[in-house]
Formats: C-alpha cells, structure tokens, sequence
C-alpha cells in the first residue's frame, strides 16, 4: 500500500485536497448484508447526530440512499430528499447530496425542490441521479421500466433539464421523455462562488453510464472499484467529455466508494472482513445478485455495476471491499492518495459502526491522507492548497 507505486494521472489535481462523503444510513440493515454487529441507526435522531459529528471532523459531504421497497436487507426505509433536507437543517456546513431516480421524479419538481432546499441550507444542496437498477420498484409502481441504455437517456434528458431550469429564464427543451416549454423557477439557486447551480452527480460503471457522465455531470460516481477497474471508468468518462461540448461547466471530477476497516493491525482488519462475509445473509444477498442482473449484466458489452461481482463483494452491495480501504490507518491513508494518484477527487465511506468509526476516520485517517498529499504534491512541483481544506473542530466531538 505504498504512495510511491502508483504513476500520477494526467487528471489527477494534485493541488486540491480530496473531499470525503460518508454514504446516510437512513435506509435500515446497514452498509452490509451480514448478521455481523453493526452499530447503525436508520432514524432520523442518530442520524443528526452523525452528521454534526462528520462535518467537525473534515466530511464535507453526504449521500442520502433512495430506497422505496426492501431490498438486501432494508427492510425499513426514509425518503432521500425530505431526510436530506432535514439534514440540512441540523447542520451548518455539510452539504447533503440526495439520490432519487428519474422515472420516479419529474425534473422540474426535483429542481424546485432542491432550490427550495438550498435557499434553507445556504447553498449546500445537492443530488445523485441514480438511472435505478431494481425493476420491481417501477413495475410495482406502475411505472414504465426502461431497457439499460434506454434509461441513461432518459437520464441525460433529466440532468438536462435540471440544469438548464437552474441556470436560465424562459427554459424549453423538446426530448423524447421530458418537454419544457419557455418556463422559469423563481427563485434561482443560491448564487456561490465556482457553483453556477447545484451540484450534480451521477451514478454508473457501464459504457452507457460513462458516456452520460462525459456530457452532462459535474461529479462522476462509481462503486467500488479497483485501482485499474476505475482508471478505466475515468478514461471512458474524460474520452466522453472530449468527444463534443460538455453541457456542465467544468471538467468532470470523480467520487468513489470504499467500505472502511480501519483497525490496529492488517490482520485484525481482515478477519474483521472475513468474518462479515462468514456471517453473509445468505438469501438477501442472492435476491440481491437476481436484482442487479438488471444493471452491468444487462449491457450489450457486459460492462457495469455488479457486472464481475463475486458474492463476497456483493455483501457490500456498492462494491465496497473492492477498494480495499481495509488496514491501518496510516495503510488506509496511503491507499487513498494511490487512488488520488489516478484522478479521484471523492471518496465515499461506508463504516459498521457508523458513529464511532465516521469520528476514527476523521481524527486518524484524514490527517494522515493531509500529509500524504502534500508530499505529493509537493514532489509533483506544485502545493497543496490549504485554503480549500475544511475545517476540523476536534474538540468538538
């Protein structure tokens, strides 16, 4: 896990420090599909809590899931955008990033939602459009269920139309899912420095997703991914973006998923990993690999989410284990700014027990990785920018 084997991308931003998200538990069962002891809550009062403890330690971020039906172990679940915007309301500075699904949504409802959102917030609203992948939530709804690629362009459509009701008056756009005619949401979002709206990110492995990713988002998120699996997402994303004009404002950046382990020894942390997958809920996470046949499997090149992976990465059903944050702490950090070294920008953390190890990860893992990347860039002739680092109130946690 050395910070010296990896060479440093052409996308790589060695000047800004990487941002960390950490993924709501507001959906029930926690982040694995195991009767190991997770120490999680999916209500609303231990979430505020957490939230308030990850924003003191350096998180500048969170991503709320959207989950309507149970599903690998959620039996219970809270709505993405209404938990997000209370969220956002027992904070001051984390900016809570909600995962809905076009097909779900109308785009126009959605932005005015979230200028509604980020007027209460200050400007610290986001969303994850996520093109959906389990079948049974639209069917059983009565909604219309869209082949893999088809639904990427009903997504791009969406993000489309988020951006352009957020960024002009008298808005129209004619496409095959979603006509807007000569329309203006009054007021605009908050108006910030460097954020002509707010941020949207985008979820997706496959071809499709990468393409999409290319042309209209400002963040591209993955699952987890190894090393040179999501060198390969870049790639595909940045050949995308370089192919004709980007509808956002700047390049793509790149968020990534890891499930964290940090414990005294190497050893320690990896029977920590094998004894969640000896206690793997065998049936959920068999229902799960059924459902999500629907995702990478179903793509014409048989690339995607879930498209490679193995029932133990499935226990993590965000492909979690697969970036291989699972060591010490200073190993974890090293493995972070390998990933930096490729041209991720994000990381977002899951955790077993969330309060204490969101506040560990904080305390002992970000100043670590603080370091490391100011050593990196610094023998990369450049230097950290210490003005865009957040603020950490360890006293007050």
């Amino acid at each position: 896990m050395g910070t010296e084997t990896t060479p440093v991308s052409e996308v790589a931003d060695l000047r800004t420090p990487l941002k960390f998200a950490y993924w709501v538990p507001n959906v029930s069962g926690g982040l694995v599909v195991s009767t190991i002891e997770q120490r999680t809550d999916w209500q609303f009062d231990y979430n505020e809590q957490l939230a308030r403890t990850a924003e003191k330690v350096g998180f500048e971020y969170a991503l709320t899931q959207t989950r309507y039906m149970s599903s690998y172990n959620a039996a219970q679940q809270h709505e993405a955008t209404s938990f997000s915007l209370a969220l956002l309301g027992a904070t001051e500075k984390l900016k809570i990033i909600s995962a809905v699904h076009p097909g779900m949504w109308h785009p126009g409802v959605l932005a005015k939602f979230i200028i509604t959102a980020d007027h209460i917030s200050g400007g610290r609203a986001a969303v994850n459009i996520v093109s959906g992948w389990l079948k049974d939530e639209f069917t059983k709804f009565g909604l219309p269920w869209l082949e893999h690629d088809e639904r990427y362009v009903r997504t791009e459509e969406f993000i489309d139309v988020l951006r352009g009701l957020w960024t002009q008056e008298g808005y129209s756009q004619s496409g095959k899912y979603y006509d807007i005619d000569d329309f203006t949401l009054s007021p605009a979002p908050v108006d910030g420095p460097g954020r002509p709206h707010p941020e949207i990110f985008f979820g997706g492995n496959s071809t499709a997703a990468q393409d999409t990713a290319g042309r209209v988002a400002d963040w591209y998120f993955s699952n987890g991914e190894t090393l040179d699996g999501f060198r390969e997402n870049i790639s595909g994303v940045v050949a995308s973006a370089g192919k004709g004009p980007r509808r956002a404002a700047a390049a793509p950046r790149f968020g990534l998923n890891g499930f964290v382990i940090a414990r005294d020894s190497q050893q320690e942390a990896q029977d920590t990993l094998r004894e969640i997958v000896a206690k793997a809920h065998t049936p959920a996470v068999e229902g799960f690999a059924a459902s999500v046949k629907e995702a990478g499997q179903a793509t014409k090149d048989g690339k995607g989410m879930w498209a490679d992976s193995s029932f133990e990465d499935l226990v993590q059903y965000n492909d979690g284990f697969k970036t291989r944050l699972i060591g010490t702490d200073d190993q974890i950090a090293e493995r972070i700014v390998e990933y930096k070294k490729i041209g991720v920008n994000l990381f977002l953390t899951g955790y077993l027990h969330f309060q204490e190890e969101v506040e560990h990860f904080g305390r002992e893992i970000i100043p670590r990785v603080r370091e490391l990347e100011a050593q990196l860039a610094r023998d990369n002739g450049t230097e950290l920018a210490a003005e865009l680092l957040p603020e950490q109130d360890l006293a007050g946690v």
